[in-house]
């Protein structure tokens, strides 16, 4: 993020800390809790954005060096990810070209050679077929006709997106648009390298983890012991554009922040980026590195879903860290904050996730609310029920008996 924006940003949170105000959504609107329940909805959902749209997979740092792979079957069908052997991001449908098994059963790892146990055909991280067992007997085939299908893949400021459907293609310049494509090549994403993985089974609907991430009204109540340690409740920056939003919470720090120059004022000190990227995935830049927060719902139940959350570390950064402070290494540190902080959404905003589930599953009320300080609930909601091409939820000035 470019200096002169956090400067205003950070200079936004002093003023709602100074005036004790917040951001403010202009009034209240009602949300359907059938959005959380109604097999119909999570149908279109699934096809429409699921399979129907790119799909982040991770970054960079998950691919490090050329043969790298990753695979992923949250989308219906089997992906293998590569970096080749000229250092480019691939993508394949995960199956043989001869009988259709599933070559790579790893989930991620380096190798030269892709070998299916079946028949043993074997790819290069190019998707090549590079060989079969006794071609003299299998009959004539031409190896350049039977790679691995190629999926639609682009690595973007250190993103890594596929298209899950064989025939889809990507867009980021709209599904980042202008604004998150010139932020996000500030941050320096590309040059992340995996730290920790957290992956949580959850008896919500997916929509319910994204609204977790929407507010910190709920910070003083539900985090009291954990995140209001560091974070100022009820305060925050944000601003959307179309499909985007991107929210700044309010640290603690700030408060001393605010007696340096402005020339030393760094937004992760002050706040927590929060990037929310369509429809499913939330990115949180901080000191030292990434939380990637991933989403992914159970295809046969509305009432469930699978969060994964990566965290992502600026190894340079970490080691600066430890050299300020006159120790050889941060590594352990870092690890566990992240796995507190991943700890922390399980624990205390999965479990009211999961209450609100029971609730919306009972049709025990039609409606919820959404106030005037929880901009970004108006926007994820209003935003879903517009790709569904649904009537948005009007904004209301009150409720009254």
């Amino acid at each position: 993020m470019r200096h002169a924006v956090q400067v205003e940003l950070i200079k936004t949170l002093l003023a709602h800390l100074d005036a004790g105000t917040n951001v403010d959504a202009g009034g209240l609107r009602l949300n359907e809790t059938a959005t959380y329940t109604d097999p119909a909805q999570a149908d279109r959902e699934w096809d429409e954005w699921f399979v129907g749209l790119p799909q982040l997979l991770g970054m960079s740092g998950d691919l490090p060096e050329n043969g790298s792979f990753l695979t992923n079957n949250e989308f219906g069908i089997p992906i293998l990810a590569t970096r080749d052997q000229s250092g480019n991001f691939r993508a394949f449908v995960n199956a043989c070209r001869h009988r259709g098994a599933i070559v790579e059963s790893e989930a991620r790892g380096t190798k030269r050679r892709f070998t299916c146990p079946f028949h043993s055909w074997s790819y290069d991280p190019g998707g090549a077929l590079v060989g079969l067992p006794k071609p003299e007997h299998f009959g004539e085939v031409d190896k350049e006709c039977l790679g691995l299908r190629e999926l639609a893949a682009e690595e973007r400021h250190g993103l890594l997106f596929v298209h899950p459907d064989p025939g889809g293609e990507i867009d980021l310049d709209w599904l980042l648009g202008d604004w998150f494509n010139d932020e996000f090549s500030t941050w320096g994403f590309d040059k992340l390298e995996r730290l920790t993985a957290d992956e949580y089974e959850t008896a919500c609907n997916w929509k319910l983890a994204m609204d977790t991430f929407g507010e910190t009204y709920h910070f003083t109540s539900l985090h009291a012991n954990t995140l209001a340690n560091n974070f100022h409740g009820n305060v925050q920056c944000y601003d959307e554009d179309g499909h985007l939003h991107r929210m700044i919470l309010c640290k603690k720090a700030i408060d001393e922040m605010r007696r340096l120059p402005e020339t030393e004022w760094d937004i992760t000190v002050a706040g927590l980026p929060v990037y929310w990227l369509f429809p499913n995935v939330i990115l949180m830049p901080f000191e030292v590195g990434v939380f990637l927060v991933r989403v992914i719902p159970d295809r046969n139940d509305p009432g469930r879903h699978v969060s994964k959350i990566d965290f992502y570390l600026h190894r340079d950064k970490l080691d600066q860290a430890a050299a300020d402070m006159g120790v050889a290494d941060l590594t352990e540190m870092a690890a566990n904050i992240a796995t507190n902080f991943s700890e922390i959404i399980r624990d205390e905003d999965y479990v009211m996730s999961s209450s609100q589930q029971t609730s919306a599953n009972g049709a025990a009320l039609d409606q919820i609310v959404f106030g005037s300080n929880e901009p970004a609930l108006h926007h994820y909601h209003n935003t879903y029920r517009r790709m569904l091409g649904l009537e948005v939820s009007p904004l209301i000035d009150s409720i009254k008996a």
